[in-house]
């Protein structure tokens, strides 16, 4: 799939409220909020500039949720993808 297509996707997911399974796994509305403009930010990015523009990106989603506690599950699964999707458009940008 493409990356930007991944991106929109989980800007999408994570703009939408959250479920009870999602607050049980930790997450927040407020952490929702943040790290969809993160993801926001980056599309838009790469949206206007490029996806050389990748390799200036430096994602660290799963530290980020780790660090509040987010447990395994659907938006944390979806965060991760973007982050590897990210990392993976740097080496070849």
């Amino acid at each position: 799939m493409d990356l930007m297509v991944v991106l929109d996707e989980a800007v999408a997911a994570l703009k939408a409220p959250l479920a009870d399974e999602d607050r049980d796994q930790g997450w927040t509305d407020d952490l929702r909020r943040e790290v969809q403009e993160e993801i926001s930010v980056s599309r838009s990015v790469l949206r206007r500039h490029g996806l050389g523009m990748a390799r200036h990106l430096r994602p660290r989603y799963d530290e980020w949720m780790e660090s509040e506690g987010v447990q395994s599950g659907r938006l944390q699964d979806l965060v991760c993808d973007v982050q590897r999707r990210l990392v993976d458009a740097r080496g070849t940008a």
